[in-house]
């Protein structure tokens, strides 16, 4: 069985774009979708010496602007009109959040859609603790036990070790999908995602060392 790695951010606008997708590429090869919240900002700081805030107004209009808006359209998922309130806001709980659920033996895949899509299509504050328990609770869980983990130094090693794990292995940044040691950037590329579960492509896999199977 193929693994297939996800590293993304609750926060990501192209993970968002990709996430029904992703669940339905997943679900039609049989493969679970091994979730790895990481730190974006520090993920991109270590990828590129330009943040995104630094780049020129061209580049920012294009790749946060008429981008979004077309994937939008091609894959059916909504978006604001304009940039998250928030955007800018702590996107640590929102990450661990997710990681505490997956530590207590919950399915996030429902959950990291929903973070994604509450943020994008309807201006939800993701660093806001009642919104991230409304969402928990939409999504079938109990939000308490989760918040409390989600600051726990336990969920945060996780964290930083996702985070450490995608600087290593050279991913750039959010959504990143894994296919047995083959990296794929953006959501742009599921469908060679699809074909990577079913045939894996010819040549050398780029990624880093190989991830440990359990």
């Amino acid at each position: 069985m193929p693994l297939l790695e996800y590293f993304y951010s609750a926060h990501s606008a192209f993970a968002y774009l990709g996430s029904a997708r992703l669940m339905e590429i997943a679900g039609a090869a049989g493969v679970k979708i091994v979730h790895r919240p990481m730190d974006l900002r520090r993920v991109v700081a270590a990828a590129s010496p330009v943040p995104f805030r630094d780049r020129s107004p061209a580049h920012m209009a294009y790749f946060f602007g008429r981008e979004i808006v077309r994937w939008a359209e091609e894959r059916n998922a909504p978006v604001m009109d304009g940039f998250p309130t928030h955007h800018a806001n702590d996107i640590g709980l929102p990450n661990c959040l997710l990681i505490a659920a997956m530590e207590t033996g919950h399915t996030i895949d429902r959950l990291a859609h929903r973070m994604l899509e509450a943020h994008w299509r309807d201006d939800a504050d993701l660093a806001d603790a009642p919104t991230l328990a409304r969402l928990a609770r939409e999504c079938g869980l109990d939000p308490a036990p989760l918040l409390a983990a989600a600051d726990t130094a336990q969920v945060r090693a996780v964290y930083d070790a996702n985070t450490a794990d995608a600087i290593a292995r050279s991913v750039f940044g959010s959504p990143t999908y894994v296919v047995d040691c083959d990296m794929f950037y953006g959501q742009d590329r599921l469908e060679m995602v699809a074909r990577a579960l079913a045939k894996p492509y010819a040549g050398t896999p780029f990624n880093g060392p190989p991830p440990a199977r359990t």
